[in-house]
């Protein structure tokens, strides 16, 4: 590309979006001479945050628009579940209309039965004051089993990988070959909420113990790395103040938020975007308006910088190119 034509396209970026695509176009730019031949490989993380993680769907949806199907998909936790649900077959747009169509049944309910907005992810949550947690997940794991097609996880469409975390040793986990559900109730099984999850031999907790942001899993077999950090603003909720579970979810989120830091020194992915989700605690999932409305700045962001990594990348002989059509 002509020295001129790239100081033009730089000088249209805000200085947020140039480092974003500066980051990405170096990533590539390194490995130019494995790209002669192919599109380059995208692969998508998507973090831990519990309600935040709705975040990813307008993320997935700005993959749609620009025709990309990524190569490898990696999740904790909700980005577990929403990858699953992507990486079998559904579209951004249908996750976003699952999401919907459950919080309008849960509103024809509570015509009926009020009940306060803290406690209406209740629906599909019951105690297990027994179990190592306060609620139990099987219902919801039930739900997700009406949804998603695929039983193991050879049979989705996107190769997936889901973190999880050892009870006992705190190491990370990484499920990617047989069942899939199992595999997702342990990536979410939050400690203190969700009683431990045994699969294959082991407790399995909530991969954000270990690792809340998996980006490293797909480093060595992608070219571009897009990394979705869901997990907002780090404030304690005023309303929850010592609550036990305001100071349980505040201290998951701290811990998870120092893991992530201490890995960003370390190594980051070629794409990093993170919404600016705040006010939305751990389970109030009936903000899933507000959510996508706070997370449609960074969608608008990494639209602009996929596009203008579609468009050009680098114009020596038997490296890609990027077009705006759909490719991957």
């Amino acid at each position: 590309m002509p020295e001129q034509s790239k100081a033009k396209m730089y000088k249209e970026l805000s200085r947020r979006e140039f480092l974003l695509f500066a980051a990405a176009t170096l990533m590539l730019s390194s490995g130019c001479d494995g790209l002669r031949g192919r599109r380059p490989r995208i692969g998508l993380a998507l973090g831990g945050g519990g309600a935040k993680g709705l975040a990813h769907i307008p993320m997935l949806e700005a993959l749609d628009e620009l025709g990309i199907k990524p190569y490898r998909i990696a999740g904790t936790s909700i980005g577990a579940i929403i990858g699953a649900l992507y990486a079998d077959g559904l579209s951004g747009a249908e996750i976003r209309a699952l999401v919907e169509q459950f919080l309008i049944k849960e509103e024809a309910l509570l015509q009926l039965i009020p009940v306060p907005g803290s406690l209406r992810w209740l629906d599909f949550i019951d105690p297990a004051l027994d179990g190592g947690g306060l609620l139990d997940s099987d219902d919801f794991i039930a739900f997700l089993g009406e949804t998603i097609s695929a039983r193991r996880f050879r049979d989705l469409d996107i190769p997936l990988k889901v973190m999880a975390a050892e009870l006992w040793s705190g190491e990370s986990v990484v499920l990617d070959s047989g069942e899939l559900l199992p595999a997702l109730q342990a990536s979410m099984a939050l400690p203190g909420v969700f009683p431990p999850v045994e699969h294959a031999g082991r407790m399995l907790v909530d991969g954000g113990v270990a690792n809340p942001l998996p980006y490293d899993l797909l480093m060595d077999e992608c070219d571009v790395v897009v990394a979705i950090d869901v997990s907002g603003d780090r404030k304690l909720d005023e309303e929850d103040g010592l609550s036990f579970l305001g100071v349980l979810f505040h201290s998951f989120h701290t811990m998870s938020g120092n893991i992530l830091a201490a890995k960003l020194e370390q190594q980051r992915p070629g794409i990093l975007i993170k919404p600016d989700i705040t006010k939305v605690r751990v389970l109030e999932f009936y903000k899933a308006g507000q959510v996508f409305a706070q997370a449609l700045p960074e969608k608008q962001s990494l639209v602009k910088t996929l596009k203008r990594l579609m468009r050009r990348f680098d114009d020596r002989p038997g490296c890609a190119v990027f077009h705006p059509e759909p490719w991957l």
